[in-house]
């Protein structure tokens, strides 16, 4: 018996401490974990992003940053200081704006299934911005097997280093556009298809949507080698978001978010670098249709814009670039629009 209690004892002790080295964000008005939460320090770097518990680790912050920014559906939410943001439970406001209702345009039986919606795309190198896209874009589904035919980029824009490093062996200074793409989305329509993978899955029932994580990793317990360089920690992190208490078909599809991470060096370096990068995609139309062609679109060349309207400036448009340069401001510059 005593043997029992002990184990209970030491139990309780371990979670305690367990739970002690996060911070969990939640919705102050429902009490729901807030995923996705983007943590900014002072000087713009990502410090952190919440999963689907609204989790983020404490080790990521320093009370040297002093300030916090906190950014949820690509909307700025909260500054708080390092005693705010550091406690186990930290309550957000999160209604900032209502979700939007995907159109639909025609919903008799066709062939493919189109959605059309908003996407965003960065990536971060120890936490600071290294460049960004963002526009309008096109997935075409079969609409029998779900599965992806076709991607399709009507619109965007591109911002980049101004002035990148030359050379190959200093990769912090280096320009990772080539990491700049829509999302994936082979599944998004047939979720259980990642159930017959080796990858971890968390669904969250929320008050106003349903949310499913997986998650997958590589490389962690041994570096590759690759042309002179060194790939460590490989992680990838999505996060698909359907209407509340749907069957997580097309029509229920609400949002996407991938984070890929992974650590990267020269051979001559001694350190790691962390390359994180972000890819969201936000319907805003569905249409069924027998032809598979969409009118106007444009191949991504990350050495132009390619617009031929202000898309950004929607009120519903997720502009994470306003976000990130209200830090840089001339860090990163627009490329050439050639529309």
């Amino acid at each position: 018996m005593k043997k029992t209690y002990l184990l209970s004892f030491l139990f309780i002790i371990l979670f305690c401490l367990f739970n002690a080295q996060t911070i969990s964000f939640v919705s102050e008005k429902t009490g729901q974990p807030l995923p996705k939460v983007v943590v900014f320090g002072k000087d713009g770097n990502i410090l952190a992003t919440s999963d689907i518990d609204g989790k983020i680790e404490k080790s990521s912050l320093n009370a040297d940053q002093e300030k916090f920014q906190l950014v949820y559906d690509n909307i700025a939410i909260a500054k708080l200081s390092f005693d705010e943001i550091s406690k186990d439970v930290v309550k957000l406001n999160d209604r900032v704006k209502d979700i939007e209702a995907v159109v639909i345009k025609n919903s008799k039986p066709a062939k493919y299934v189109f959605v059309k919606g908003n996407f965003n795309a960065y990536v971060t190198v120890n936490g600071k911005l290294n460049c960004y896209v963002d526009g309008i874009a096109t997935y075409i589904f079969d609409n029998k097997t779900k599965k992806l035919k076709s991607k399709n980029i009507e619109q965007y824009r591109v911002f980049r280093l101004e002035n990148p490093s030359t050379d190959r062996k200093q990769t912090s200074l280096l320009d990772y556009n080539a990491f700049l793409d829509l999302p994936q989305l082979p599944n998004v329509g047939n979720i259980d298809e990642y159930k017959n993978r080796k990858a971890t899955i968390k669904e969250l029932k929320g008050n106003t949507k349903d949310e499913i994580e997986i998650s997958g990793s590589a490389l962690q317990e041994k570096e590759m080698a690759l042309f002179g360089y060194r790939l460590y920690d490989i992680k990838a992190l999505i996060n698909h978001s359907y209407e509340k208490g749907s069957k997580k078909d097309l029509r229920d599809f609400l949002e996407s978010n991938e984070i890929g991470y992974i650590k990267f060096k020269h051979k001559s370096e001694p350190d790691y670098n962390q390359l994180i990068s972000y890819k969201n995609f936000y319907p805003t139309e569905l249409d069924f249709r027998d032809d598979n062609d969409v009118e106007g679109k444009v191949k991504l060349n990350k050495d132009n814009s390619n617009y031929s309207s202000n898309y950004w400036q929607d009120s519903s448009f997720p502009n994470m670039q306003a976000i990130f340069a209200s830090f840089f401001k001339e860090d990163l510059k627009e490329k050439e629009n050639k529309k």
